[in-house]
């Protein structure tokens, strides 16, 4: 069985800022493995959502995917499209918040007792729906769609790739979760 994820009260201030800037960047790098594609571009981003949340926990995991969301509505062209600001506006706008709330929820899901991996994989799908509540409701409002059209457009293709994705963050989370621990931890501390 998987060990559940290390309290964060475990870490400094300062390791926590470090695992939470490494899963910043791990989404601005993931963000860059597209398949552009209208309204909605295939991406790695869920991948890197899915695996903040299940490896820093729901709070942490939250704050690693606001701090890219401010790194977008500081201009900052870093999401999918290159759009910096004006993304935040536009039919993907609805993912780019949803990231913030999918990580949040998928952490409290794990730290509330996901602890093996198909507890895990379960809360992936949980916040896979979070970004996909959050995401189709603002691309039907942005482009005037029906929520059949909206679901076609911006869920239903990417539902098996999404799948494999949470299967391979859930699969990755335990190793993951160990080297930060072994990274950022003094040896006495490590579990």
């Amino acid at each position: 069985m998987l060990r559940s994820l290390p309290k964060t009260r475990d870490f400094s201030e300062l390791q926590r800022l470090a695992m939470i800037a490494v899963f910043t960047v791990l989404m601005i790098i993931l963000t860059q493995i597209k398949i552009p594609t209208q309204p909605v571009p295939f991406t790695m981003q869920p991948f890197a959502v899915l695996l903040a949340g299940l490896v820093l926990g729901g709070r942490d995991g939250a704050l690693a995917m606001a701090s890219y969301v401010g790194l977008i509505a500081l201009g900052f062209p870093v999401d999918a499209n290159g759009l910096g600001t004006a993304a935040l506006f536009s039919a993907t706008g609805g993912y780019i918040i949803g990231f913030v709330f999918a990580a949040g929820v998928t952490g409290l899901l794990v730290e509330f007792g996901a602890k093996t991996f198909w507890m895990r994989a379960l809360a992936g799908f949980v916040g896979i729906a979070v970004l996909y509540l959050f995401g189709i409701v603002v691309l039907k409002n942005v482009i005037g769609m029906d929520w059949h059209a909206a679901w076609m457009a911006g869920g239903y293709p990417f539902l098996g790739l999404d799948i494999i994705k949470v299967l391979i963050a859930a699969g990755l989370a335990e190793g993951t979760r160990r080297l930060l621990l072994n990274t950022m931890l003094p040896p006495e501390m490590q579990k």
